[in-house]
């Protein structure tokens, strides 16, 4: 009897010092993340679709685009709308797609996709995503993308990982969030106004406090950063904790706190999300990168349990 493919595509399994990390073909996601036996992030199965984003890839832009139209280089494009019900084209466009496997060892897999030309994107670009284990930093996300069109692209991209630490709800997490401004958004996710100062507000975690009742879907900026440049959220309970850090090349997170999602989910993790501009950022140029042909760049994040 054939054996069935998983909707997930092939698994890729690396590890490396007690960490575990499994990457689908589909989308080059992070779907299992593991340090010994604890989850590092909410997982799901190999024949499960990626919950409410987990773990995705987001290229060539991350979070929403207002009504899927945007204007570059003199060309009024519209996308397809992929969150029908706000509106809105989301997430980009290869969260979805089937990612090759250019090099796979022990602790390394090197996924790598060809993003040609569409409706409402006519721009190619050349992808690469490269998943690393080490046991002192624990996981490396290295994306690179690579304009070998013959015009200018726009780009972005974010990261989805909900992050774990040890209890089954995050009520009674502390979380330590760097970032000294906050971005409001109306009720489809579309920014409405600059960004705000977060001090004395509900959305100021720049000293470690519980997150209990506090719901967050926000994006944040202005990240403090260590002296490597790197900005570090953190996630605390139940006797772990949890970090993700951020090179310079990523300016914004948005941060959710899982409160629409279904039984299961529901608060069970806290979604950090690396993004390299904000909602909206082709129609509003708002950190949109401008890649032009032969040109590539490259941003790097990364995950560990402390």
């Amino acid at each position: 009897m054939p054996t069935s493919i998983p909707l997930t595509g092939a698994q890729y399994e690396i590890s490396a010092g007690g960490y575990r990390a499994i990457i689908t073909e589909l989308g080059a996601g992070l779907r299992q993340f593991t340090h010994g036996d604890q989850p590092v992030i909410s997982d799901y199965g190999p024949d499960e679709l990626p919950p409410a984003g987990a773990g995705q890839l987001l290229t060539p832009w991350p979070n929403r685009i207002d009504g899927g139209r945007y204007r570059f280089a003199g060309m009024d494009c519209q996308l397809d709308l992929s969150e029908p019900a706000q509106g809105n084209a989301i997430h980009g466009l290869t969260r979805w797609a089937g990612w090759q496997a250019g090099q796979h060892d022990a602790d390394r897999v090197v996924l790598r996709h060809v993003l040609h030309g569409r409706s409402g994107y006519p721009f190619c670009l050349d992808l690469t995503a490269e998943y690393l284990l080490t046991a002192g930093e624990g996981l490396r996300v290295t994306v690179t993308a690579r304009n070998p069109g013959s015009r200018p692209a726009p780009y972005g991209t974010g990261s989805h990982p909900y992050l774990t630490a040890g209890t089954p709800v995050i009520d009674e997490c502390s979380l330590e969030l760097p970032a000294a401004r906050w971005l409001p958004a109306g009720p489809r996710g579309i920014p409405v106004t600059a960004p705000q100062d977060v001090t004395g507000t509900q959305y100021d975690f720049r000293v470690p406090r519980k997150l209990a009742a506090t719901v967050l879907d926000h994006a944040f900026t202005d990240l403090s950063r260590d002296g490597d440049g790197l900005a570090w959220v953190r996630l605390e309970g139940g006797g772990a904790r949890t970090g993700l850090w951020m090179d310079a090349s990523y300016g914004w997170l948005q941060v959710f706190t899982s409160d629409s999602l279904e039984p299961g989910r529901y608060r069970a993790a806290v979604a950090v999300e690396p993004m390299t501009c904000p909602p909206n950022a082709f129609a509003s140029g708002s950190d949109r990168i401008r890649l032009a042909p032969g040109d590539s760049v490259t941003h790097r994040w990364g995950l560990r349990s402390e």
